[in-house]
């Protein structure tokens, strides 16, 4: 595995990058420049750049796709949020509409992670394989379901492409794109699958839409021995840990404390926020970072952890 690339980031719903919000990012922008002069766009750039990634950039609006790139000729991807749109397009783009396979790992068909499937071109290009994975029995009704009248206008069967389901067993190791994949059950409505891939001495967990109580030590102890020493693990921080224990106590996803506090215990190196709450801001979102490092600083008993939230065209190198 070479990199992780996000293409969605954000949970329940995708959301969009208001004119308001525009308006607040360059009004801080100017503050900032007040008496300074710029000679060329790369001076400008210069200073953009210096910038808080709030004031000059946004953590992105689409709902949950994150690709693997592992090196071989296969894309591999984990979702398919409104996000797959531009992974799709940026894919033809990138190997020049030949026919190529993807492989697709679902966390569980809530509509946020398959919505963006009518939207993937590669779908309906001839010759492309797309292979659809998961824990649950019924993937392919799901996906079908939601491309039925009167709720959408084109119908499954206008896809090209050779798309198939597998079904895969929690707890068992199964060989994908040269990869050694792991699924295991969490706690959300509807059950979904967190996904261990590992390839080349290098490991990465995908953990969205799971709830975890840190006072249950069985399951504490499982997540651990999942994440163990994985490079990077992308984890559902939709909830601050008050919500997450109170007001929101069963609706099936996690916290920041909670990815400090189990990633801490497995020894993984790079833990990344994601599937972030459709009501935050980018300065929220930024706010909740700042506050997750300094919590892992706190709390660090062993090497540092590198904790980032995920933002749409974020990359990863492994």
């Amino acid at each position: 595995m070479k990199r992780v690339r996000f293409w969605g980031t954000r949970g329940s719903i995708p959301v969009a990058l208001t004119a308001d919000g525009v308006r607040h990012k360059i009004v801080a922008a100017l503050r900032g420049a007040s008496g300074r002069t710029f000679a060329n766009d790369a001076e400008a750039g210069a200073y953009v750049d210096s910038l808080a990634f709030a004031d000059r950039a946004t953590f992105g609006g689409h709902s949950p796709c994150v690709e693997i790139e592992t090196g071989g000729p296969d894309f591999v991807i984990c979702d398919l949020g409104s996000g797959v749109r531009p992974f799709g397009q940026a894919a033809l783009a990138r190997d020049g509409g030949g026919p190529r396979t993807y492989h697709v790992f679902l966390s569980h068909v809530h509509w946020d992670h398959i919505m963006g499937l009518p939207f993937f071109t590669p779908a309906y290009i001839p010759g492309n394989r797309v292979v659809i994975y998961g824990g649950h029995a019924h993937l392919e009704a799901a996906l079908r379901r939601q491309q039925e009248q009167p709720s959408f206008p084109v119908d499954f069967s206008t896809f090209r492409a050779d798309i198939s389901f597998v079904r895969l067993e929690p707890g068992v190791v199964h060989e994908v794109a040269d990869m050694r994949v792991k699924l295991k059950l969490q706690r959300h409505a509807g059950d979904s699958y967190g996904f261990r891939f590992e390839s080349g001495g290098k490991s990465v967990v995908y953990s969205t839409d799971s709830e975890h109580d840190l006072g249950n030590r069985r399951e504490t102890d499982g997540f651990v021995d999942f994440f163990r020493g994985a490079d990077v693990v992308i984890f559902d921080a939709m909830y601050s840990l008050a919500d997450a224990i109170s007001v929101k106590a069963d609706w099936g996803h996690s916290s920041n404390i909670a990815g400090v506090e189990l990633c801490h215990a497995a020894g993984v190196k790079h833990l990344c926020m994601f599937h972030h709450e459709p009501a935050f801001d980018d300065a929220s979102i930024a706010r909740v970072l700042a506050d997750t490092r300094r919590y892992e600083e706190i709390c660090r008993s062993g090497a540092p952890m590198t904790v980032t939230a995920a933002y749409d065209g974020m990359e990863i190198d492994l």
